[in-house]
């Protein structure tokens, strides 16, 4: 789950890798494997395909996003526990921008208290869809860089979406960062496979600067 960007390089890089947060309860879904596409339009910078992969190793997720357009490329990977409560094991991140890139990681040890960004989206559709939240609803996690993070946000009523990948009903909730409430998150999740995103739009000083729309789905039966 990314931190709210705060120029427009700033918002590619974090909308790339997900683009994109700990708790535990009662949820309405077990994992399961996937592989989704989908189609990002963001603000001044060409449209890209992003690629989202979860996929088990044991008793371990692994989710894995990644991206590829004409300037920039990145990509984001977790190894996760999800027996209750979302514990993170491990977290890897890069990118480059125009020739310049950054490398980033996180081990189990700096991820004992909070989980990564990856393991935290994963967390936030599996509360949206147990629908359950004590005001102010709040979630906390480590972003790229290691640095805690703390978000805010509201469940929105449900809603049928027709994407390119088929019709689906969508839980939705909105993620602000307490000091930047002019620019927030919408995300809308698969209410029955915790962690499949089938549509995000950021939204800036009251208009939308970027939206994602899933246009491919591979869900292996159970």
């Amino acid at each position: 789950m990314p931190s709210l960007p705060r120029c427009r390089r700033a918002q590619l890089l974090v909308l790339l890798p997900f683009l994109l947060l700990a708790g535990s309860g009662v949820f309405a879904a077990e994992p399961r494997p996937f592989d989704a596409r989908y189609h990002l339009e963001v603000d001044g910078w060409p449209n890209a395909t992003i690629e989202h992969r979860l996929s088990r190793d044991g008793t371990q997720w692994l989710s894995d996003m990644r991206a590829d357009i004409t300037l920039a490329q990145g990509r984001e990977r977790s190894r996760f526990l999800a027996d209750g409560a979302v514990r993170s094991l491990h977290y890897a991140s890069g990118y480059s921008l125009l020739g310049v890139g950054k490398r980033y990681a996180l081990d189990r040890e700096a991820l004992a208290r909070l989980p990564d960004r990856q393991a935290a989206l994963f967390e936030l559709s599996r509360r949206a869809t147990a629908a359950r939240c004590a005001a102010p609803c709040r979630l906390r996690y480590l972003d790229h860089r290691g640095r805690e993070t703390l978000v805010e946000y509201r469940l929105l009523p449900r809603t049928a979406l027709s994407l390119p990948a088929g019709e689906f009903e969508a839980v939705r909730v909105e993620v602000v960062e307490p000091d930047e409430p002019d620019r927030r998150l919408r995300f809308s999740f698969h209410p029955g496979v915790p962690g499949l995103l089938l549509a995000m739009e950021y939204h800036r000083d009251g208009e939308r600067r970027s939206r994602l729309s899933l246009t491919e789905l591979d869900l292996p039966p159970r």
